[in-house]
């Protein structure tokens, strides 16, 4: 009858320092995983807990079913078959030791024999394929290929982890081929075409006889054995970290709305000024970053001028972490305040990454420290000064935000003084710039046509510090949002409405932690409300070829995506969509 035999032709001196091996193995391993943990901890708290269920559902459907990495198809496809064929090898290793180092030699039976073995040979080389493949495709690209996203990394040490890795997954995926095909070349057994690859092998060995095969055997096996064992013993220390790092932190991934960003965390409101004041979570998301520079690919800052590259953020990050005394400093030294600024927090980014990093809340957190200390240019000094003082970043009185109504007739309502349904916040661009001024009316008009009930909040409205607060000066932000809610307050309305993505995030996402708790639409949505229902028709029909940019914070960070696109074939517009669109659309 088939079985398994753990340790056929290898003596037991061996056999005996193995087991030492793996001890040794396990000692040196935990070691690095508690190194590891002991660094997050040393960052500042944050609550991750909560939403159970939800987060073993990301680990399932982005750990083992890979639906973000298959995003992009090559590496997609790479990475898939590199990490299930792995995976099956590294579960049919460790059924075998069970097998025969349990339940053989201490119950006097074997689970792996007859049938069931012999399915399990047949399933471990079929799927042992898997690995051969992804890495011959990882060899690929890495070195003929030659994606620009894989070089000019911040240092060179980071080629050499990506090296060390495919070379030593390699090695015990072939040299285990290899031990299979010599010990069937020696044995011929008759269950040998359960085991075809392994067959295979074993013919190119037999013209060579005993006892060389054997010796063959033995060699290849103590190399095998000695490199699983080099590979777990370096899994802390290596890039290969990774298959622990990135379930953790799909796990601990952040379950509030996209739009939520969080408040200084730092508790002195001065950002982050060393590595310390990270959170555990954020010194998670440095370890947990592959360097694989889909980031870097999707990010604007990178393509107009190559200031920033997410990717190497990450990376300078987490070997500042790990330096213990390099006498550097967090700003300056590591990351750039040019690197800071260039980002737009159109968050592409987070949107690509498969290891659900957030790189938008480490960057707000080191402007902070920049605001904090006056590292500001003079355009961006002046602007805060202006919503400071004026609550827009025109600097323009709050007599003039409502300017633009004066034409309309009839007078748009004050949501103030008379209860409305809709409450129009309709924010600094649309209220203060002269181009937009008409298209704002117009918007009114619209919304007059429909006979929607609508109010403003005339001279009391304030930016909503949506981006005041992503710039990194969380006081103002407050001081803003502390505003506005104090004039929503004495209106009464049914829900808000607004022209301005940015407006719209911020009310909807950050808003409602300060009580206010009302729905709030984007006018796409409410226009795409009004025509489905037969409020707003169109008697006429509009013959063109139109396309639409979706803005970041309407489409990446809240999903909005198909009530835009409605209203314009509403209007009898066909929609030519652009390259980069929905959530893959250019900042």
């Amino acid at each position: 009858m088939p079985f398994r035999e753990t340790f056929w032709n290898i003596p037991h001196w061996a056999e005996t320092a193995q087991y030492f091996l793996a001890l040794f193995t396990a000692i040196v391993f935990m070691y690095g995983v508690i190194r590891r943990i002991r660094r997050w901890r040393q960052g500042r708290p944050e609550k991750r807990t909560g939403y159970f269920w939800k987060r073993i559902w990301s680990l399932v459907t982005q750990v083992l079913a890979q639906r973000r990495t298959l995003d992009e198809f090559y590496p997609g496809l790479m990475h898939f078959s590199i990490f299930w064929g792995m995976l099956v090898l590294a579960v049919g290793t460790a059924l075998a030791t069970i097998d025969w180092d349990v339940t053989h030699l201490l119950f006097g039976f074997q689970i792996l024999k007859g049938t069931v073995y012999v399915v399990f040979e047949l399933a471990l080389d079929l799927l042992g394929l898997l690995v051969v493949l992804g890495l011959g495709m990882a060899v690929y690209r890495r070195y003929v290929t030659k994606p620009s996203r894989l070089g000019n990394f911040p240092a060179k040490g980071f080629e050499r982890d990506d090296t060390y890795a495919l070379v030593m997954l390699s090695f015990i995926t072939l040299s285990g081929y290899l031990t299979e095909g010599l010990r069937i070349a020696v044995t011929r057994p008759e269950w040998e075409n359960w085991s075809p690859i392994g067959k295979w092998i074993g013919a190119a060995f037999l013209a060579l006889g005993d006892p060389t095969n054997q010796t063959l055997h033995l060699v290849i096996w103590s190399l095998h054995i000695i490199t699983a064992f080099g590979v777990l013993i370096t899994l802390p220390f290596t890039k290969l970290f990774h298959i622990l790092s990135v379930p953790l932190n799909i796990y601990f991934q952040s379950m509030q709305p996209a739009g939520a960003l969080p408040s200084d965390q730092t508790g002195s409101g001065a950002g982050v000024k060393e590595w310390k004041q990270f959170t555990w979570k954020q010194l998670l998301d440095f370890d947990a970053c592959t360097r694989c520079g889909r980031c870097q690919d999707v990010c604007p800052a990178y393509a107009s001028a190559q200031i920033l590259s997410p990717r190497n953020v990450m990376a300078k990050l987490e070997t500042h972490v790990w330096e213990k005394v390099n006498g550097k400093n967090l700003h300056g030294d590591i990351v750039s305040s040019k690197e800071l600024w260039a980002c737009t927090t159109c968050r592409a980014c987070s949107q690509v990454c498969p290891a659900f990093i957030d790189h938008v809340t480490t960057f707000v957190d080191l402007r902070r420290y920049l605001v904090n200390e006056g590292e500001v240019d003079a355009l961006l000094q002046k602007t805060l000064a202006n919503l400071g003082r004026y609550g827009n970043s025109f600097g323009q009185s709050e007599r003039m935000r409502v300017k633009w109504t004066q034409p309309i007739q009839p007078a748009v309502k004050d949501a103030r003084k008379e209860a409305v349904e809709y409450l129009w916040f309709v924010g600094d661009y649309a209220s203060y710039h002269t181009m937009f001024s008409d298209i704002t009316r117009k918007t009114a008009q619209v919304f007059q046509k429909a006979d929607l009930d609508f109010g403003i909040l005339y001279d009391a409205e304030r930016n909503t510090g949506n981006d005041v607060r992503r710039v990194g000066e969380e006081g103002l932000f407050e001081s803003l949002v502390e505003k506005n809610t104090a004039a929503m307050d004495k209106c009464k309305y049914r829900a808000i409405v607004t022209t301005d993505p940015h407006s719209y995030n911020t009310l909807k996402n950050e808003y409602p932690a300060n009580g206010n708790d009302h729905p709030v639409l984007h006018y796409t949505e409410l226009l795409d409300q009004l025509t489905a229902s037969g409020k707003l028709q169109f008697n006429k029909k509009l013959d063109c070829k139109v396309t639409y940019h979706d803005p970041c914070y309407l489409g990446r960070y809240n999903g909005i995506y198909d009530a835009p696109r409605r209203v314009i074939r509403a209007l009898g517009c066909e929609l030519i969509e652009m390259p980069r669109h929905g959530d893959r659309a250019f900042c």
